[in-house]
């Protein structure tokens, strides 16, 4: 399948999908996007989406904020900007007018996943006795943060990983496992990972991009952990 963006062939990845059965879905690395046939994303695993929070934190750098002429890889029709939301977090996503997918960049996906969340203003006011300038995690512009607390160029506010989805997931993935059970050490690992995120307002060296800083300390977490 070719990227509904760049036309480059995608890479296709067989997850596992609840009830043990196999989910296809298709990743751009370039555009750092995901393309899901319909429901595809809602019948991912635990696991599996920590496969593909693992595969997100290993790209650093944010792709492409914006899809131009972006077509449909099953028809070919022009796909659509769309606003969804998830519990309580808005996410943006490209559907096909047939229903055929939708194509869902990495920022967005963990949005929908509930990984992201905004900063406090608590946490805003430490951030910014720390660094004045740090990279919109979604398209990486800078965010002057005595400016104010969002992207001027895509309007996200500066956002970092809400630890408590990997917990949520992890307790998940255990319970599915019994009476199988899973590497006891994967819990203290995760709180080390935990521990790192937290780390960072800590720090006096000025971050660059506050979710994929985190997404790194995550992914090598879930890379030493087999996931």
């Amino acid at each position: 399948m070719n990227c509904p963006n760049c036309s480059a062939e995608m890479m296709p990845m067989t997850l596992d999908g609840h009830q043990g059965r196999p989910v296809a879905i298709d990743l751009c690395a370039g555009c750092q996007a995901f393309w899901f046939d319909k429901y595809e994303s809602l019948q991912l695993a635990p696991g599996s989406t920590l496969r593909l929070l693992k595969i997100i934190g290993e790209r650093t750098t944010p792709g492409p904020s914006q899809f131009a002429d972006a077509r449909c890889p099953r028809c070919s029709a022009a796909l659509r900007p769309t606003q969804d939301m998830q519990r309580n977090t808005r996410f943006s996503y490209f559907r096909c007018p047939g229903d055929h997918g939708r194509f869902i960049r990495f920022f967005e996906f963990l949005r929908e996943k509930n990984f992201i969340r905004p900063l406090s203003e608590e946490q805003l006011d430490e951030l910014r006795h720390e660094v004045q300038v740090v990279n919109c995690s979604n398209c990486g512009a800078p965010i002057d943060l005595s400016a104010g607390s969002a992207c001027a160029h895509c309007k996200s506010p500066v956002s970092m990983l809400d630890m408590k989805q990997p917990e949520v997931l992890l307790a998940q993935l255990r319970e599915a496992a019994e009476p199988k059970p899973i590497d006891p050490t994967l819990p203290l690992d995760l709180a080390r990972a935990k521990r790192d995120v937290e780390a960072l307002f800590a720090q006096r060296e000025e971050p660059t991009d506050l979710v994929h800083v985190c997404l790194n300390s995550v992914a090598r977490w879930l890379k030493n952990s087999g996931i």
